[in-house]
């Protein structure tokens, strides 16, 4: 069980970043806690059949507590959602600015991405469930997306005009690429037999090298 202290007052916050303070920073700690808590949950019994009850039991909490953190299971999600995307941005930002062949920046894309989804981020085992998040907050998902999607198609149309990789259609290859690596989060299993950068290198080896000259 993941245990965290009781909140002191039944006001419940809303989904966004948190301020930078020492309390920002402990609220922010906590609701990723309460993700990795749910994580287990949804992997289990899938999102549609995921309650507020049973990620609170999962994360030894009351309800009410819960809700001090999560005012509803949309807000969990969009969290989840919003916060692996706000750590994928970054690292392809930082990867984007190495002095390095797009082979090798695609490679540490797949290999970063991976790493988030499946380690870093447990409760990404919603990471796919776009549709069931209202409109409002959907849109706000695709767009920081659809800028993901952007910066790495921007990797594979450097290496095509370089030489590097095959000429091809740089949207439908980024796609494609994307979908299977955000479709690990249906299948993997904590504990199975593969580690996740295990996944991430096999994952990196198999779809980059589709691409070479």
């Amino acid at each position: 069980m993941v245990r965290i202290s009781n909140a002191r007052s039944n006001r419940r916050r809303k989904a966004g970043p948190a301020p930078a303070t020492r309390r920002g920073r402990h609220a922010l700690a906590t609701r990723e806690a309460i993700l990795r808590a749910a994580a287990g949950v949804i992997r289990r019994r899938g999102y549609a059949r995921t309650g507020m009850r049973e990620v609170a039991a999962a994360a030894d909490l009351s309800p009410a507590n819960l809700y001090y953190y999560y005012a509803s299971k949309d807000e969990l999600l969009f969290f989840c959602q919003d916060r692996s995307l706000d750590r994928m941005l970054a690292a392809v930002t930082a990867i984007a600015h190495r002095r390095q062949s797009p082979e090798k920046k695609l490679r540490a894309v797949v290999e970063s991405h991976l790493s988030l989804i499946l380690d870093q981020l447990d409760g990404a085992a919603a990471h796919l469930e776009v549709d069931a998040l209202p409109p409002a907050l959907r849109e706000r998902v695709v767009v920081k997306r659809d800028r993901y999607e952007r910066a790495v198609r921007r990797i594979v149309v450097a290496g095509i005009r370089g030489g590097t990789f095959v000429r091809c259609d740089a949207a439908l290859v980024t796609r494609a690429l994307l979908g299977a690596l955000n479709w690990t989060a249906r299948w993997y299993r904590p504990e199975g037999p593969a580690a996740p950068f295990a996944v991430a290198e096999t994952y990196a080896d198999y779809l980059v090298r589709g691409l070479r000259t």
